[in-house]
């Protein structure tokens, strides 16, 4: 008899956020290279097109994909009200919270229901996020309290926070994500950066998250330590281009683009506190990037021995980066101790993990 884990795949069909789109597939993929003998892996979805579900189709061992009558936007309602999705029965695993958190029978049906949570800013910095977003998000952790059989989150600060916050108690566990598979400078790095605009030797902020005023005041300080450093913004809020004009704006990039851009930098400045995965500090382990982050318990356990975590605001993140610029011998330990960091994240383990976690159910 084969056991069949189902995943829901979403972000893949109808994406609303890349991040999460890409710990999908790469989950995913590291599910069906992980399956212990006698299991397999399937995709779930919601309705969509023949063009849409490609991408799941495309992912080498998936013994199937299920569709939801339902598209995803609807979907998504029914599921925070706990209405009828076509998603449940099963194991089931999301590598989201979208998921039919309902009752069911874990120990006579063998069903099992998994969510994961990336980012816990809905919950401590609602202002953040659009209120929709934090109507949803706190809608469905609710529905995750009464009937997620475990809840996944990458880092033990953020379980902390999330068991301050809930009854799951014992049903959190931590599984960390990684970047994306083979994520390298490509080999037409040099031109990928000329057309982006990308000046060799940047300071790169990882915006995500942050206000236009905080990411001025950031700017402005760094004007001030490292007034030559030409400075690339990622991921920017939307109202910030019109205030900050003396900088290099880039958003919704693709790994390859994203790798270009980062590998040339001098340094990585991830400046947001709010409980989430770094994402971006994760892409600049990985090439070897010393990486600055903004003091934070989710920080300070992601970036490990790899990085430096910097109290204070922006001036503090500034001055620390005038002084690892200023010596070449700490620059260069610095990128040192950010590639070890970085081979310490892998999906395999990641997929090897979750088997574990559904076997343990």
């Amino acid at each position: 008899m084969t056991t069949t884990l189902r995943v829901v795949l979403d972000q893949l069909v109808a994406p609303t956020d890349p991040d999460l789109a890409m710990a999908s597939r790469e989950l995913t993929c590291a599910l069906i290279a992980a399956a212990p003998r006698g299991c397999e892996v399937a995709g779930v979805v919601p309705a969509a097109g023949e063009d849409a579900l490609a991408e799941v189709r495309a992912l080498e061992g998936l013994a199937g994909v299920e569709s939801s009558p339902i598209p995803r936007r609807e979907l998504s309602t029914a599921l925070s009200l706990g209405l009828p999705s076509g998603l449940g029965g099963g194991m089931l695993h999301s590598p989201t919270l979208f998921a039919p958190l309902v009752r069911h029978d874990r120990v006579h049906n063998h069903e099992q229901t998994v969510v994961t949570i990336w980012d816990l800013t809905p919950w401590t910095h609602p202002e953040r996020v659009s209120k929709a977003s934090v109507a949803w998000h706190r809608a469905m952790l609710k529905r995750a309290e009464k009937h997620a059989d475990a809840v996944v989150v990458p880092l033990h600060a953020m379980a902390d926070e999330l068991a301050a916050r809930t009854k799951l108690r014992g049903r959190i566990r931590v599984i960390a994500g990684a970047a994306p598979e083979g994520f390298a400078e490509p080999r037409d790095a040099v031109g990928r950066r000329r057309t982006l605009g990308v000046p060799e030797g940047a300071v790169v902020v990882d915006a995500a998250g942050l206000s236009a005023a905080e990411l001025g005041e950031l700017v402005a300080a760094l004007g001030r330590e490292v007034p030559d450093a030409p400075v690339v913004v990622l991921d920017a809020p939307s109202d910030a281009e019109a205030v900050l004009g003396s900088v290099v704006f880039l958003s919704a990039l693709d790994a390859a683009d994203r790798a270009a851009a980062l590998a040339s930098a001098s340094v990585v400045l991830a400046p947001r506190i709010t409980p989430t995965y770094g994402w971006r500090t994760l892409d600049a382990l990985v090439l070897g990037i010393p990486v600055l982050n903004a003091a934070s318990a989710a920080n300070r356990e992601l970036i490990g021995d790899g990085g430096v975590v910097v109290e204070g605001g922006a001036d503090a993140l500034a001055t620390s980066l005038a002084a690892l610029l200023a010596v070449d011998a700490d620059h260069t330990r610095a990128a040192t101790l950010a590639a070890d960091r970085g081979r310490g994240f892998s999906w395999r383990e990641a997929g090897d993990r979750v088997w574990q976690l559904h076997a343990d159910l």
